[in-house]
């Protein structure tokens, strides 16, 4: 790869031991993807879940903070924790979980990450827009930044998006490249979902024809804008099925406002997708009607979304745990208008922070005894057969009233 003076100056060891570690980490992946050079980026996201990074993944983490060189040059934040730490216990988490969290978190702050623990930053903290080069790793976070903003990221796996905190830059590949964000999927839409469950079950169905991380959907025929909480859904399903990072939606994502100005135009329809693509998906998940456990997450909730669930659950006695997972941002928010009381009052649980499947899902079924997991997330019940549950796709009232009675109808 081609190195500025600054950049060789970092792999001489001129900026410490730390930097010189992160910079030869993105040479090689560099290398790899056959990166010329490297791009500055403005922002790093972590993905670090402890249940992801293990006791090693920790002690490394810790070693670097030991170094004691600064830290990180540009802002830096993570994904959702393992854990809400007020409530590990409730959910079945092991102390050595919660002590594994802290020392990853304490490393984190050594090293000047800030503790965001969100898969939603682009809700909550800050949006990275048109044309700006980030370092991304949540997969929703990147498709949305990418698809939505118009900014510019990969997938950046933890070491990857934390070498970019500490360097300030990232190999040049991919997704940063214009020629890389050409459609080359085209795709129609013959019906325009209506609810969270049904943009997540057309991601689904979009990421599985488009099948790999370099295929670009455009997609065409919506009636609609969709809302930035349909759009989350949309591509977090879309990533989860597909490996997808990015798409563009005719005259409403910021680089397609033509079908040309994608090269769209260039590309036949490959297919046309109905109603009945999206029911087929959902139903291929309805294999009971008894439920455990509803569960809200995988994209963390925004208030709009906690809003709807406390309408939902007002003057109800939920029969099976409901847990409604949120960011830190907001759940202050969700405090103070009251949507936490209402939903807590029903008999859920409003949790902050975390995520369901980065949180010890195998172990909190075993603890809690849970197996049948009714959710509005496509991206969860794609991801969650492989912790051992059975989870059903609904719409987000039919997972309250499951709640409430036991069983999705």
């Amino acid at each position: 790869m081609r190195l500025n003076e600054e950049e060789k100056a970092m792999l001489a060891g001129e900026a410490g031991t730390v930097a010189k570690l992160a910079i030869e980490h993105q040479i090689k992946v560099g290398e790899f993807f056959g990166a010329e050079d490297f791009v500055p980026v403005t922002q790093a996201h972590i993905m670090a879940d402890t249940e992801s990074l293990g006791q090693a993944g920790v002690m490394w983490l810790e070693r670097l903070a030991d170094a004691n060189e600064g830290g990180v040059r540009i802002p830096t934040i993570t994904d959702p924790r393992g854990t809400d730490f007020s409530k590990a216990s409730d959910l079945g988490q092991a102390e050595w979980m919660v002590e594994l969290e802290r020392r990853a978190i304490e490393a984190f702050s050594r090293l000047g990450v800030s503790m965001t623990d969100t898969c939603i930053n682009y809700q909550t903290v800050l949006a990275a827009t048109r044309g700006e080069h980030v370092a991304f790793g949540d997969t929703g976070v990147v498709i949305y930044s990418n698809s939505v903003g118009g900014a510019r990221s990969n997938f950046e796996g933890g070491p990857s998006a934390l070498s970019a905190g500490l360097t300030g830059r990232t190999p040049r590949y991919g997704y940063h490249l214009d020629a890389q964000r050409q459609a080359t999927l085209r795709l129609r839409a013959d019906w325009t979902p209506r609810d969270l469950s049904e943009w997540g079950a057309l991601g689904g169905v979009v990421g599985k024809l488009s099948g790999n991380y370099w295929q670009v959907p455009v997609i065409e025929g919506l009636d609609r804008a969709p809302t930035s909480d349909e759009l989350k859904h949309f591509g977090a399903a879309m990533a989860s099925f597909g490996s997808s990072a990015l798409f563009h939606l005719i005259g409403i994502t910021p680089e397609a406002s033509r079908l040309e100005d994608v090269g769209g135009d260039k590309l036949p329809v490959a297919q046309r997708i109905g109603q009945a693509d999206l029911r087929g998906l959902r139903d291929s998940y309805a294999v009971e009607k008894g439920i455990d456990v509803v569960v809200f997450s995988a994209p963390q909730l925004s208030l709009f979304e906690l809003r709807e669930i406390a309408r939902l659950c007002k003057g109800r006695r939920l029969k099976k745990p409901l847990l409604a997972v949120t960011s830190p941002q907001v759940k202050p928010d969700c405090d103070r208008f009251g949507y936490t009381k209402t939903i807590e009052e029903a008999g859920g649980t409003v949790l902050s922070g975390m995520c369901f499947y980065q949180s010890y899902a195998r172990e909190m079924k075993e603890a809690k005894g849970w197996t049948r997991l009714a959710t509005n997330s496509a991206k969860l019940v794609n991801i969650l057969g492989g912790y051992g549950y059975v989870p059903m796709l609904a719409t987000m009232e039919e997972c309250v009233t499951a709640a409430e009675t036991g069983e999705l109808n």
